[in-house]
């Protein structure tokens, strides 16, 4: 990142009163399905890890090998092997579900536990005085999916968080694929659930979203086919993906109304993939890199507003997510002092 710093565009301007206080800088790109730019500001080359917007694809050999049908695995089931979910009993009980379906429980996880992202969990679990547990991590459904992979290859279940396991192997060949970037160049890192994570750039990223909804004629049919399965998933069930409330990611696909799916990754990455339309007829890709790793300040209010320049969100999809952008400061009495709002203009080229 260090050698893109100078390149990044401000995004985010933080308001305090009448003065600006803080900038937010990132890169952003969106591509049509044949990967031409649309739209970018910064430098879209720029090197991070996807982190969990990588979870879909992370899924496409669950789905395009045979396991998620072997297994009888529901669209529900799918969706949150994609997800980063808020650790709420919808979540848990369908985690739990992935694993009773070939013969594992929660001792077989290899994610590490912590706290549940849905703040109404977290607090109930510390009035109850439980800790919480593996499959209240976010990622528990992407590790469930993993586990029914190595089942289904024949693969040790105990070592499928390696980087050489054969699980691991078939992710990396399928981000390889959607990212058009041979493996020997993708950089490996460790998430914090545990398993490999890829390093690619920006751009990249949104080269993944745009072959996800609009896959090449050259790609395998049971990749394909995977790859409409897990659209699918992700808009029948968004609250899989995020949760139930206060998850931009649910908010987004809701609003859409079957038109968008959305990802968010950990470090201030967002990644979108718009279906295709009459305006963009292979669909888009879309993805964010806040060079300051914000979650929670900058990069709704960024994610929104490229969303709208793009023509992506109407009007009436926009004010249901005002709760997002901008993003509001308040003072210790919880009163509004200022806002975090998006500060730049997309150049869209059709």
């Amino acid at each position: 990142m260090d050698s893109n710093a100078s390149c990044a565009a401000v995004l985010v301007e933080v308001w305090r009163g009448p003065i600006i206080e803080s900038l937010h800088r990132g890169h952003l790109i969106a591509v049509d399905g044949d990967g031409k730019p649309i739209a970018e500001l910064g430098d879209a080359s720029t090197v991070t890890f996807i982190r969990s917007s990588g979870k879909p694809f992370q899924a496409i050999p669950l789905v395009a090998s045979g396991a998620a049908d072997r297994f009888g695995l529901s669209e529900k089931e799918i969706a949150i092997a994609c997800g980063s979910h808020s650790g709420e009993p919808i979540h848990v009980e369908t985690a739990e579900s992935i694993l009773r379906k070939i013969d594992l429980d929660a001792r077989a996880l290899k994610c590490g536990v912590h706290e549940p992202f849905s703040a109404e969990v977290a607090r109930d679990l510390v009035k109850k005085q439980q800790p919480p547990n593996a499959l209240q991590n976010n990622c528990s459904g992407k590790h469930a999916g993993m586990l029914a992979l190595a089942k289904h290859l024949g693969a040790p279940t105990e070592s499928y968080d390696s980087p050489e396991h054969p699980v691991q192997q078939q992710i990396l060949r399928a981000v390889s694929d959607f990212a058009g970037i041979p493996p020997q160049e993708i950089a490996i890192g460790i998430d914090g659930c545990c398993v490999p994570v890829f390093g690619i750039p920006v751009r990249a990223m949104a080269l993944m979203y745009a072959r996800l909804v609009h896959p090449p004629a050259h790609f395998d049919q049971n990749v394909k086919a995977a790859s409409r399965r897990i659209l699918h998933a992700m808009m029948t069930y968004p609250e899989m993906v995020g949760g139930t409330k206060e998850r931009l990611d649910t908010e987004l696909i809701r609003a859409a109304g079957g038109r968008l799916i959305s990802k968010i990754g950990a470090e201030g990455v967002y990644t979108v993939g718009v279906l295709p339309c009459a305006e963009w007829p292979t669909g888009i890709g879309f993805a964010l890199k806040m060079e300051d790793g914000d979650d929670k300040r900058a990069r709704p209010p960024a994610v929104i507003e490229a969303l709208r320049q793009l023509g992506v969100l109407r009007d009436t999809e926009i004010s249901s997510l005002a709760s997002y952008a901008p993003t509001p400061i308040t003072n210790r009495r919880g009163e509004r002092v200022g806002e975090a709002r998006a500060a730049f203009s997309l150049n869209v080229s059709n």
